[in-house]
C-alpha cells in the first residue's frame, strides 16, 4: 500500500543557489531545524546530528545542479527515515519543498503534528535566509 504524502513549502526571497548552498550544509541544520537534533557533527566524512535518543546519522543526495536535497536520517534505533526536499527556482526568489511522508501505523494527530513542526522549520529557513547573509 502506498503511503500518504504532504508537500509542504515556503516562497524565500534569495537566490535559489544561495538557499541551496546555505540548506545543503549540515552543519546549518539547527539554525533552521532544530527540531532534528541540538548539533551536528562531522565524524570521518559522516555527519551525526544529536537527538534525545542519541545521535542519528545524516546522508544528503550528493550536490548537484537540480535543487535536490534529499537525505536520510539513520536514528538511533536504527531506522532509516528518507526525507525529499527541494529547492526550485522562481524568478529571482526560491521555492524550497519538503515531502513529509506518513509513517506506517502514524495516527492523523502525529501526522498533522510533524506537518506543523515541518512548516515552522520551513519558516525559519525562510527567516534565517531573509534577515541574514548566511
Amino acid at each position: 500500500m502506498a503511503s500518504e504524502s504532504r508537500h509542504l513549502s515556503v516562497h524565500v526571497d534569495r537566490p535559489v543557489a544561495a538557499v541551496y548552498a546555505f540548506a545543503a550544509d549540515p552543519a546549518n541544520l539547527p539554525r533552521w531545524a532544530p527540531g532534528l537534533g541540538s548539533s551536528v557533527t562531522l565524524v570521518d566524512g559522516e555527519w551525526f546530528v544529536e537527538t534525545p535518543e542519541g545521535p542519528a546519522r545524516l546522508t544528503f543526495a550528493p550536490r548537484n545542479e537540480y535543487g535536490v536535497l534529499d537525505h536520510e536520517v539513520v536514528t538511533p534505533a536504527g531506522e532509516t527515515v528518507y526525507v525529499p526536499l527541494r529547492v526550485i527556482a522562481d524568478g529571482p526568489g526560491c521555492e524550497v519543498v519538503f515531502t513529509l511522508r506518513r509513517s506506517p501505523g502514524m495516527t492523523d494527530v502525529d501526522f498533522a503534528r510533524d506537518a506543523e513542526l515541518v512548516s515552522d522549520d520551513l519558516a525559519r529557513l525562510k527567516r534565517v535566509l531573509e534577515t541574514t547573509t548566511a
